[in-house]
């Protein structure tokens, strides 16, 4: 089995500042409790249903709570053709370096 791609997030940050894709795939009501701005939400239950919503058009980055489910989402994406990528201890670690959430 390959090994899920990641980054840390503060790579994470300098990819979304720069017009990658952030995905959330957690719950509506972890998404509603705190999100990294200008984060898309499809959660990781509704993922297989919804996963065409993404653009292909460049790298997503994508996020949950600790980067457990959004490394199920990242290969998922990455089996299909897409180019996403897995965010590090998910919005635990953005919170923890102080980066701002909605």
């Amino acid at each position: 089995m390959n090994q899920t791609p990641e980054i840390d997030i503060h790579e994470a940050k300098k990819r979304i500042d720069a017009g990658d894709l952030l995905l959330d795939v957690r719950e509506q009501d972890e998404y509603d409790e705190a999100h990294i701005p200008g984060s898309t939400l499809i959660p990781l239950s509704e993922f297989a249903n919804r996963y065409d919503e993404v653009p292909q058009d460049r790298e997503v980055v994508v996020y949950c709570r600790s980067g457990k489910r959004s490394a199920q989402a990242v290969n998922f994406l990455n089996d299909k053709g897409y180019d996403a990528i897995n965010v590090e201890g998910g919005i635990l670690a953005w919170q923890e370096a102080d980066y701002p959430t909605e």
